[in-house]
């Protein structure tokens, strides 16, 4: 069986996202109200990675956790957006919920509660999640709870086991920091590529040069492809850079997902058997055009609703 399939461990959240007139979180009035336009959007970033996955022709599926609270409106985006949703309801917390303030930069600055995303573990997964499977990817931020260690434990063992490729995304420099960045190496060498944004590649290699750390990494992973904002992208394999592309300009509403297209657009592209640089400007491509609209998806066509790129429900 040729095994084409794009199978994502990572999270669903609840985006309210404020966009304020102000400078960051300085723009904000202490004490009183500060006007701002607020949106309510389905997020994450194992999910938006998906979405954009999806958007971009490939077959993708999600292993996920979600609340209570919104469970069914969070699976039935995921099935609008072309993902096959494998989801886990916990009964006892709600869904995992983001506050994003965006600036009128674009930047944005979050307040967390990873709610059910927090609590994904071993007892999530099955095997047969990874029929049909080419490549796993992992959002970093499993790792950073002791439950999704473990899941993240079995599930790189069993892809290993079974030929796939595995791509990680550290995520978050913050969970990063505390969870260790050396530490996080460790738990990911199975993975062949990972797939982190500047501020992460210098921290987990404690360098100060983009392309030291971009190098370093593909020594300890195989390949690393660092994002770099509006500045663009670049790849290291095996101690070596292979390719760098630039920006691309675009109007920034909102920064929200950028990085978790830009790793749709790549894997998407690597997996269809494109050289680095083709893969680097399909991941940049997808980053700039997530930037143009609020919130990390991408926008649902109409004319892809009714087709057969949306897929029934799986509930496991």
């Amino acid at each position: 069986m040729t095994r084409t399939g794009l199978l994502i461990i990572g999270d669903v959240v609840t985006d309210v996202v404020a966009l304020h007139g102000g400078p960051a979180l300085t723009g904000l009035a202490t004490g009183t109200d500060t006007a701002a336009d607020i949106v309510l959007r389905p997020g994450g970033s194992g999910a938006n990675t998906a979405s954009w996955a999806a958007r971009l022709g490939a077959d993708v599926r999600i292993l996920t956790r979600v609340g209570f609270d919104t469970g069914e409106w969070h699976a039935a985006e995921l099935r609008r957006g072309g993902v096959r949703p494998h989801l886990r309801v916990d009964p006892d917390r709600p869904t995992a919920v983001v506050i994003a303030m965006v600036d009128t930069s674009g930047e944005r600055s979050m307040l967390t509660n990873r709610g059910a995303s927090g609590h994904i573990g071993p007892d999530d997964w099955d095997e047969s999640l990874l029929d049909g499977v080419a490549h796993l990817h992992l959002s970093g931020y499993t790792l950073f709870a002791e439950p999704g260690l473990r899941l993240a434990r079995l599930a790189l063992a069993q892809a290993v086991q079974h030929g796939v490729t595995i791509s990680v995304d550290p995520a978050s420099t913050g969970f990063l920091r505390s969870f260790g960045p050396e530490r996080f190496i460790q738990e990911t060498l199975a993975a062949q590529l990972i797939i982190p944004n500047l501020d992460e590649a210098l921290l987990l290699t404690d360098e100060t040069s983009t392309e030291r750390a971009a190098e370093k990494l593909s020594l300890r992973y195989g390949a690393a492809a660092v994002k770099l904002g509006s500045r663009g992208a670049l790849m290291a394999r095996e101690g070596k850079l292979t390719a760098r592309v630039p920006g691309l300009a675009a109007e920034v509403v909102d920064s929200t997902g950028a990085g978790d297209a830009f790793a749709a657009g790549l894997l998407t592209a690597l997996l269809s058997g494109v050289g680095d640089e083709a893969a680097l400007d399909a991941g940049r491509r997808a980053g700039a055009e997530a930037v143009t609209a609020v919130g990390g998806r991408p926008r649902i066509l109409s004319s892809d609703l009714g087709t057969n790129r949306l897929y029934p429900l799986n509930t496991n």
